[in-house]
């Protein structure tokens, strides 16, 4: 089982809830459909690439990282400190820097300044 259908069906199971799944006694399950990024993607090259891809394929795929809008510096250090605090990202704190510089570099013909 690949590690994307592993967190899909964890996160399936996690909005079951004892109350919401009983109804006089039964049991009643709904079938759902998740489209995710093509995982076939790769990150461009770029200095910064090798931290991006230590830290942020853990989780998403390279597609889903390259199809995200354009932000700056300050946008991009809270999404990952979001990451980190409140889904227990396994970001490793040395590569924080790095990290918001790539996703700002590869996006930067596409950021308004």
């Amino acid at each position: 089982m690949s590690i994307r259908m592993l967190i899909v069906a964890l996160g399936a199971c996690a909005m079951l809830s004892p109350a919401a799944a009983q109804t006089a006694g039964q049991i009643s399950l709904k079938s759902v459909s998740v489209n995710l990024p093509n995982a076939d993607r790769a990150f461009p090259g770029g200095h910064d690439a090798d931290a991006t891809k230590r830290n942020c394929l853990v989780c998403h795929s390279a597609g889903m990282l390259l199809t995200q809008p354009a932000l700056s510096k300050a946008q991009w250090q809270a999404e990952i400190d979001k990451m980190r605090v409140v889904y227990k990202a396994p970001v490793d704190p040395k590569d924080f820097d790095a990290i918001v510089a790539y996703l700002i570099s590869i996006n930067a013909a596409n950021f308004e300044r």
